[in-house]
């Protein structure tokens, strides 16, 4: 495998979100002795951000905003669907334990896809999804240090890897007729990267 386009960078920092008609708040911090980890050049982190960071050195600090284009994307009210309730059934009974306003929970089409929608409705027949991400239409502003960049060795990188199978894909579903399924088996919420466990995130694709 080649190594030489790969780095380990391991880095502190905070995250501001913020709009035109909302304040900045914070929405994520991870300190040094527990900073975010990921290698370069494997759609881990955004792109934007990643060309922000990869090239610092060990102890560097930065200060940068992202626009929602370099992040993650406007909000899009056609990406809130509407889907059949037996969708969210395990053993013929509704997953009442899981499938509740707030929840982020995981979600599969029938390519075999997975990804992350937030439940903002429940009702009789139809569970209202939002696929949008949590942080869309937000700009986010990021301050932090490097705690640690270097060449990641071929370990490393397997490892990653293999941690990113089954983390979020993008979702094709618009209406009534999506192909989306419910995936009670995994309930890893990704944002680059933390796990959550079918809550809500903030920290999350």
């Amino acid at each position: 495998m080649d190594t030489n386009n790969h780095k380990h960078i391991a880095i502190a920092y905070k995250l501001y979100s913020f709009s035109d008609d909302q304040a900045p708040a914070l929405e994520e911090e991870a300190p040094a002795s527990a900073p975010f980890q990921f290698i370069s050049n494997l759609g881990v982190a955004l792109d934007a951000f990643e060309a922000k960071v990869a090239q610092l050195e060990t102890g560097a600090n930065f200060d940068f905003t992202l626009s929602p284009e370099e992040a993650y994307g406007n909000y899009e009210e056609e990406r809130v669907v509407s889907l059949d309730k037996k969708l969210f059934e395990i053993d013929g009974h509704f997953d009442h334990e899981h499938i509740k306003v707030g929840n982020i929970i995981p979600l599969v089409n029938e390519d075999g896809l997975r990804f992350q929608g937030e439940v903002v409705e429940v009702g009789e027949n139809k569970v209202i999804i939002d696929l949008n991400h949590p942080l869309s239409g937000l700009s986010l502003h990021f301050i932090g240090q490097i705690v640690e960049s270097r060449p990641a060795t071929e370990k490393e990188i397997e490892a990653m890897i293999k941690l990113m199978n089954g983390d979020e894909c993008h979702c094709g579903c618009h209406d009534d007729n999506c192909d989306c399924q419910h995936d009670e088996h995994d309930c890893s919420h990704h944002h680059h990267d933390g796990d959550h466990c079918c809550h809500h995130h903030h920290h999350d694709e």
